[in-house]
């Protein structure tokens, strides 16, 4: 069974993941601010914290196994996040990340010269703050929160199967 405070914890994130997606989609498509490649990778964690809180509300099992899959999820949220941030900063030099389009598709010659005649979005210009801080330092908090959260009711999870 959920304690509360679990609970309250798993719905307040899933609510926060939503909208932080929610306002990244605002901030590309309404305010017409371009994400970088970085960026993009940045909101794989939220889709995927939503899609896993879910899966334990309806599954009411394996708590403790989305549990660690959301800690390893915001992990790598914080090192992409924490990679941005240098890269932001001129601590790391930009990687092949930040210049590839799309991989999925053939792409011919004519194709690959339109991309290199277009503007991309570099990983290192910040074009959207809040509170003066890039959206890649807000993520790099959030995922730290979350980390120390998750890791909290992961340990919850343990104690409780200790006593049992």
């Amino acid at each position: 069974m959920f304690k509360f405070k679990v609970e309250f914890y798993l719905k307040t994130i899933f609510i926060f993941s939503a909208i932080a997606l929610s306002s990244a989609f605002f901030i590309e498509y309404i305010l017409g601010h371009k994400p970088c490649n970085l960026c993009l990778l940045e909101r794989i964690p939220y889709g995927l914290s939503l899609v896993l809180i879910s899966a334990i509300f309806i599954l009411r099992k394996n708590e403790k196994f989305f549990i660690l899959l959301l800690i390893i999820t915001f992990i790598f949220s914080l090192a992409i996040s924490f990679y941005h941030y240098g890269i932001e900063q001129g601590f790391f030099e930009e990687s092949a990340v930040c210049g590839v389009k799309d991989f999925t598709e053939n792409i011919t010659k004519k194709d690959l010269l339109k991309q290199l005649s277009e503007k991309t979005v570099s990983c290192k210009d910040v074009t959207f703050r809040i509170l003066g801080l890039s959206l890649t330092s807000i993520n790099i908090i959030i995922s730290l929160i979350f980390i120390m959260t998750f890791i909290k009711i992961y340990n919850y999870y343990e104690k409780n199967k200790q006593q049992s």
